[in-house]
């Protein structure tokens, strides 16, 4: 196994520090609903449901603009498109500070939070693109250890909007996106794994197959984690009435063990193969699920989450792993689109949960839902993975070291 300074020889440690803080940082921004959705929910007196969906809007926002800002750093460079989208989660900030008064305005502030959404596959793409083929899962599992903002959200928000305001966090959001904005200019370089292709050709992989299914198990394992970690710091504080501070708290430990463990998913889908490791992923997460039906004790509830939250966040840098060797010419598109798709995910469990507390009186209607999607797409997982290894992959999903294997035709290229 290479050691780890081995692989940051391989590549271009700074701009993967770079990426991972622009992605660290946007994250957090993301999540900032989530992470006062106590506050906001005592502020404008809403209902289970309206609280779900105040905390979805900007997943789902998030979402939409993901695959659009795929597609413009392929032609304006990563870099170029991850500083402009810094720029604007500024201005959307001061819109926050200076005019969101309404629970209306808090909606239209989830939609602008969604711009901070949007980087992933953007930074995912550029903090890997100067990494060889065997050691990308590693490097995106880095970068998309940026997820770890859901912590400084949690962590930060809920004191902050509890001594200023909620309202004031924006503006502190604001100033400190400064800070990787900074990194970006000074530290990052544009990868060299760019390829001059036509807008159809960026786009194939939303006419493949295998672009689908990859989105549909990013809808388990990112869709959880980010909907979870949206609503995570309301279901504490209505569950177990802790004070909201607590809640925030609470949720970080979870979130914190998703994220890190990402970097090892990613870890191990190089050395194990990312099929073999989101297999194990998907069932542990079904296994958190059903337990957390149970509605055990604040403690119990707790360790179950952060159980939950490492599986998921393995299967993100397992799946991630994967990407870059089904789509090497178009990975910031790509991603982009899974990257959607997985969102998407994330806004409906939050608007489901809501909806389980509203008219059942409990959470658990939601976590047996998603425990028996996530059911579903490891049995898929099952039949996907008889075509593509030997395709595109080779076996449990590890990438080709050799390229004499395609020329002597033990393996054949993948076909769009």
């Amino acid at each position: 196994m290479a050691s780890f300074k081995t692989v940051m020889k391989s590549g271009h440690p700074p701009t993967l520090f770079a990426a991972f803080l622009y992605f660290d940082f946007c994250f957090a921004i993301w999540v900032l609903n989530g992470a006062m959705g106590p506050f906001i929910t005592e502020t404008y007196k809403l209902t289970p449901a309206q609280t779900g969906f105040m905390i979805s809007l900007p997943i789902l926002a998030g979402a939409i603009m993901r695959f659009p800002l795929g597609v413009l750093a392929q032609y304006i460079g990563r870099k170029n498109a991850a500083l402009t989208e810094m720029g604007i989660i500024v201005l959307a900030m001061a819109y926050g500070f200076f005019f969101v008064s309404s629970y209306n305005d808090v909606l239209a502030m989830g939609v602008l939070l969604g711009i901070a959404g949007a980087s992933f596959g953007v930074a995912l793409s550029l903090g890997s693109g100067w990494f060889p083929p065997e050691h990308k899962g590693l490097a995106m599992g880095i970068a998309g250890a940026g997820n770890s903002g859901t912590v400084l959200a949690v962590l930060f928000a809920p004191p902050l909007a509890q001594i200023y305001g909620w309202q004031a966090v924006y503006g502190f959001a604001g100033v400190v996106m400064l800070l990787p904005i900074a990194v970006m200019i000074l530290l990052a370089k544009e990868p060299p794994d760019c390829h001059d292709q036509t807008f159809k050709q960026h786009v194939s992989c939303l006419f493949t197959k295998d672009g689908w299914a990859f989105s549909l198990i990013y809808v388990i394992t990112f869709g959880g984690f980010i909907g979870l970690s949206n609503f995570l710091p309301t279901f504490f504080y209505e569950q177990f009435a802790v004070t909201k501070v607590e809640a925030g708290r609470l949720t970080m430990l979870a979130a914190l063990m998703g994220s890190g463990i990402r970097i090892v998913g990613g870890y191990f889908a190089d050395k194990l193969g990312g099929v073999a490791v989101l297999s194990v992923v998907l069932l542990a997460a079904v296994a958190a699920f059903l337990g957390l039906t149970a509605t055990p004790s604040l403690a119990a509830t707790t360790i179950l989450f952060m159980f939950c939250f490492a599986a998921l966040g393995a299967g993100n840098g397992a799946l991630f792993q994967l990407v870059p060797l089904r789509w090497p010419t178009n990975t910031a598109v790509a991603g982009s689109m899974i990257g959607e798709v997985g969102a998407l995910g994330g806004a409906i469990l939050p608007n489901v949960m809501g909806l389980s507390k509203q008219y059942t009186g409990h959470f658990a209607t939601g976590f047996v839902i998603y425990a028996a999607f996530a059911a579903i797409v490891l049995g898929c997982l099952f039949l996907w993975q008889r075509n593509w290894v030997g395709s595109w992959v080779g076996p449990r999903g590890k990438a080709l070291t050799a390229p004499a294997e395609v020329e002597t035709g033990k393996l054949h290229p993948a076909t769009v």
